[in-house]
């Protein structure tokens, strides 16, 4: 692929669908009970954060933001990183695109802030489901469908009416790059097909959901998605891919869990 944001990102959740189909395969029931038990007492431990939400109207400092953003008991299935990873870490410094009035667009997808904010922090998740298949094994057993998702997300406070300032940017790049543009991110080029807005996220005072269409090889195109919400002075934004529609431009769902926790740790 000839984004490495993209590129990285699939192969990251190509890793961990492998890793799933071995787990799957190969794994005893003990190492399945074992896992099984580790799951249940994540779940059951206490939010880092609980009962705290970013205060209206109030530019929060990093370690503010740190309490809002999401964390690993804020989610019952998939996993939190609270850093990202070398692969996923792009510096703003290191985007740009053809035209200025997309790059709100890019820094979205490489979980970078927009504008100029107070402070803001990174997270990424990543996450797997299964599903019976249609298909049949090459001998007539059943199989199944491992959908892997993960998302980059940025979580960024502003003073003087930055986060407006930011929503209003990203809806104006919608529709000034609807038929594409020209990108880099950390040294390698992207070409985006096409930008369509989607229904809004619930949730926030605001918010869109775009739809991005990239260049995957030849006449390929696979599809992100990306998902913006304001609260009060505090901006979230998610880059969300699905392995399988990276690869076949199929439509897919972002996992609404994931949105859903962090918006409501914004208050």
């Amino acid at each position: 692929m000839s984004s490495t944001a993209v590129r990285r990102t699939a192969l990251a959740a190509s890793a961990a669908a492998l890793a799933l189909l071995v787990t799957a395969c190969g794994g005893s029931d003990d190492d399945s009970a074992a896992g099984d038990d580790r799951a249940k007492a994540e779940q059951s431990a206490p939010a880092e954060g609980v009962g705290e939400s970013a205060p209206a109207g109030k530019a929060l400092t990093a370690a503010e933001l740190e309490k809002v953003a999401l964390a690993q008991a804020d989610v019952k299935n998939g996993e939190v990183a609270t850093e990202l990873s070398a692969d996923d870490q792009v510096a703003k410094d290191q985007i740009s695109a053809d035209d200025k009035a997309c790059l709100p667009l890019v820094h979205v997808q490489g979980a970078v802030a927009q504008g100029e904010p107070a402070a803001d922090v990174q997270r990424s998740w990543q996450g797997q489901s299964e599903s019976p298949s249609e298909s049949k094994g090459p001998d007539g057993q059943d199989m199944t469908d491992i959908d892997v998702n993960k998302i980059l997300l940025n979580v960024a406070s502003y003073a003087d009416g930055g986060a407006e300032e930011a929503v209003a940017g990203l809806k104006a790049a919608v529709e000034k790059c609807a038929d594409g543009f020209d990108a880099t991110a950390g040294g390698d080029k992207m070409r985006v097909t096409k930008v369509s807005g989607a229904d809004a996220p619930k949730g926030g005072d605001e918010g869109l959901t775009v739809n991005i269409g990239v260049a995957t090889g030849g006449d390929s195109s696979g599809l992100m998605k990306l998902v913006v919400v304001r609260k009060g002075s505090t901006l979230a934004t998610f880059s969300a891919v699905n392995l399988s529609s990276m690869m076949t431009g199929a439509e897919f769902e972002v996992p609404a869990e994931v949105v859903d926790a962090q918006v409501a740790k914004l208050g």
